[in-house]
């Protein structure tokens, strides 16, 4: 066992330590061993029959995965925001931790195979639409959850694929990473109030943007097909000032942040502040993060 291994082990057997203060001096020390402290955490607490000493290991080893999932979420946003699926992963893993992406990811690759088959090169935009929403609403029952709106389960990728209930954000996510690993155009629009998505000319341009919308698809109503038309009606009955970001899509980074202010919403709503805190931790780093890359 080298040095470190020892001072960890020391510092773990020490976490019976009446004093407080004193406990959280150890804990801090604990922290900066980072995730390498999770294992010898766990090991602990299946050996240990203190509950004081195992609600404390459950605590540092929580806030140890937050945190590392905090600064992973950073970096996807600075170096691989265009894995719209990864992000919405890291997202959940929050509130999910022992989240197995892997499982997710072969759902998501089984869905993708059952559009694969009815698609071919010679359909139309519409006939590409027609055959997703086949797909996700007829095939895999997915729909939108019109009881519960801001229920904790709409909100992550994992309890999504579960109940099969989403809200428009979550169920647009599953929408456009669906229709983007069939080489579909169809990207997010931020919409106020109601996320949607837009089914665009072209995949991507060279310059690294969407093409020209050529009509608006809305995942909450089972893929249903508009125009630019009823957007313009919806503006006006919501009484608000028309802004370009309501007909373009927008980037996965929005999508994410977007997912995030849900969630604290969600959470404001069930009176959860820990959970708040944990989310609103997230947004200042993507905050910082952005602004650093100014």
């Amino acid at each position: 066992m080298n040095d470190d291994a020892n001072q960890l082990s020391a510092l773990i057997h020490l976490l019976d330590e009446p004093d407080d203060k004193t406990f959280q001096l150890i804990r801090e020390q604990i922290f900066v061993f980072g995730e390498q402290a999770v294992p010898p955490l766990e090991q602990a607490w299946e050996n240990s029959f203190d509950q004081l000493v195992q609600s404390r290991i459950e605590g540092i080893i929580h806030k140890i995965q937050q945190d590392g999932f905090r600064h992973q979420v950073v970096d996807w946003m600075k170096f691989g925001s265009s894995d719209l699926l990864k992000g919405f992963l890291l997202v959940s893993m929050i509130h999910y931790p022992e989240l197995n992406a892997e499982e997710i990811v072969v759902k998501i690759e089984q869905m993708k195979m059952d559009a694969w088959l009815e698609l071919n090169d010679n359909l139309t935009a519409l006939e590409n639409v027609k055959v997703l929403n086949h797909i996700l609403f007829d095939m895999h029952k997915f729909e939108g959850n019109r009881i519960n709106l801001y229920a904790p389960t709409n909100q992550y990728i994992n309890t999504l694929l579960e109940t099969r209930k989403g809200n428009p954000l979550t169920l647009g996510i599953l929408y456009i990473v669906l229709a983007q690993r069939l080489k579909i155009p169809v990207f997010g629009v931020n919409l106020p109030q109601h996320f949607i998505l837009a089914y665009t000319s072209e995949l991507r341009q060279p310059q690294g943007t969407p093409g020209e919308v050529l009509f608006y698809v809305n995942p909450f109503n089972k893929g249903a097909v508009f125009t630019r038309r009823e957007i313009d009606l919806f503006i006006r009955q919501m009484q608000l000032k028309p802004e370009p970001s309501f007909f373009t899509p927008c980037s996965n980074i929005d999508i994410i942040l977007r997912l995030i202010n849900n969630m604290i919403l969600t959470y404001t709503q069930l009176g959860n502040p820990e959970r708040i805190d944990e989310l609103n931790a997230i947004l200042v780093m993507m905050k910082e993060a952005f602004d650093n890359e100014e």
